[in-house]
């Protein structure tokens, strides 16, 4: 890169040639950000350990057609070229990957794709961000969000850790009018300049710590969501952390904290009235009345941890100015994506719930405290987090247990600790769908009328499944099989 060019100076109007990029990953947002680059000039170097699928492979071809140089397979990524100006990571790439400590010894950025996405905002018609981060209820809440602004007649998309990749939303020459933006701690451990118009941390509770070297590490990556925030930071009144992060957030001048909660609102705060969804924070009259938003039964599940992710997706579409009757009909008209709390079945008294969305206990437990009595079926990849909390909050509720997966001993030990009554049956099968099915039959042995047979796993699934979404799959399979 010629000394005359600073980074900081550029953005999606200018030329970027003479800038020598490294991509770090392949997957969704590491081929947008290469793409996208090579587009402005800049001359591009992608790398990934994976050599990919067909489809992988097919846009390597077509980036190197365009002059990218795509490096897919072992060793790929062990060491970092010579005269690289920036350094762009795709999400959940440790600190200590080689790439990317190679870059700090010498000096080089690091950006994450969001980062990049800031910067090539079009300096002339920039949607504004609205960005959900938390522990549990990003992709719901998010998808809900950018219904109720579509509702409101305006162009929106989810994109971010969910949807289309913010790069290439932000390079979109047809512009968007607003952003509803899903950040995970990964992608936020890389990005600096970010001021979001709006943004909310929904929960903080244990997660990745396979990952972070401390819950604090965690949190604070959570916490700049709310740097630069130019409207609201939203938080949840019965997650002190999220509030504390507000408090250390260095924000727009005349930013507001908006807290939303299960309860009677305060004062500046979104909540509920007798099953109605109120608002006292954005309108004129909140010293002395609150405004309906929406009804709970309007909801397509009343689960508590549901409640949550509406009200903290009304505060933020509140805050980029959505009327009161936008959010209502966005919300009821709203349908969440499959196994996130999603009924199966229901048959001889007994219902059936795929949440395999819920990876971690935080999750788990949330869906957990919207059913009782659960036969509780769950295991997988622990992350390093602990049951032990998760297990004396629902003891109560829990009729059976049903482990799978390859933590299923630390979720064991859990049990034992804290709920030696209740029964609980180990599947030993390595292979997922089997196993999966395995614990059907046995939780159907279990339940009894009026129960519920709750998939929540409080884990990953990569050690049995591609993804979580064919760990629900398997299980909806083997209910519907049985019935």
């Amino acid at each position: 890169m010629s000394d005359s060019i600073n980074l900081d100076d550029l953005g999606r109007n200018d030329s970027w040639e003479g800038v020598r990029a490294v991509v770090a990953g392949f997957g969704v947002s590491g081929f947008a950000a290469a793409d996208n680059l090579t587009h402005l000039g800049a001359s591009v170097i992608a790398l990934d350990e994976s050599p990919g699928d067909e489809e992988r492979q097919e846009k390597a071809k077509l980036l190197g057609i365009l002059g990218a140089d795509v490096r897919l397979g072992e060793g790929a990524t062990h060491v970092l070229p010579d005269g690289v100006d920036v350094l762009v990571t795709s999400p959940g790439w440790r600190p200590t990957a080689p790439l990317l400590a190679q870059a700090r010894e010498r000096g080089i950025p690091i950006w994450g794709e969001v980062e990049l996405a800031w910067r090539l905002r079009d300096p002339d018609n920039a949607a504004p961000w609205l960005a959900v981060t938390g522990t549990n209820g990003k992709t719901t809440t998010v998808q809900m969000l950018d219904n109720i602004l579509r509702t409101a007649g305006l162009r929106s998309v989810a994109v971010g850790n969910v949807g289309l990749p913010i790069v290439e939303a932000v390079m979109d020459p047809d512009a968007y009018d607003v952003l509803a933006v899903e950040l995970s701690s990964f992608q936020l451990h890389y990005t600096s300049s970010m001021s979001a118009e709006a943004a909310v941390v929904l929960n903080i509770a244990e997660d990745h710590l396979d990952w972070y070297p401390s819950m604090d590490d965690y949190a604070a990556d959570k916490g700049r969501v709310y740097e630069g925030v130019q409207r609201a930071c939203v938080y949840n009144v019965a997650d002190e952390a999220t509030m504390h992060l507000v408090e250390e957030a260095d924000v727009v001048e005349g930013a507001r904290a908006i807290g939303f909660t299960l309860g009677t609102p305060a004062v500046g705060q979104v909540g509920v009235v007798e099953d109605i969804l109120v608002d006292r924070a954005f309108i004129e009259e909140r010293q002395t009345s609150a405004a309906e938003l929406c009804q709970i039964a309007d909801l397509p599940s009343s689960a508590p941890h549901y409640v949550q992710n509406a009200l903290a997706a009304a505060a933020l579409a509140r805050a980029h100015g959505v009327s009161q009757a936008a959010v209502r009909d966005g919300l009821k008209t709203f349908r969440p994506d499959g196994h996130r709390i999603e009924v199966v079945a229901e048959a001889e008294g007994i219902t059936w719930v795929d949440d395999s969305k819920a990876t971690n206990p935080h999750a788990a437990q949330a869906s957990l405290q919207a059913y009782d009595p659960v036969v509780w079926i769950a295991g997988g990849l622990a992350k390093g987090a602990r049951f032990d909390d998760l297990v004396a909050t629902i003891d109560d509720r829990l009729r059976a247990v049903v482990l799978i997966g390859q933590d299923r001993d630390v979720i064991a030990s859990a049990l034992a600790a804290h709920a030696p009554q209740v029964d609980v049956v180990q599947i030993d099968i390595a292979d997922g769908p089997a196993a999966i099915a395995a614990a059907v039959e046995t939780a159907a042995e279990l339940a009894r009328v009026a129960d519920t047979v709750l998939l929540a796993p409080g884990c990953a699934s990569q050690d049995q499944f591609r993804d979580y979404k064919a760990r629900g799959d398997a299980f909806a399979e083997a209910v519907r099989r049985r019935l």
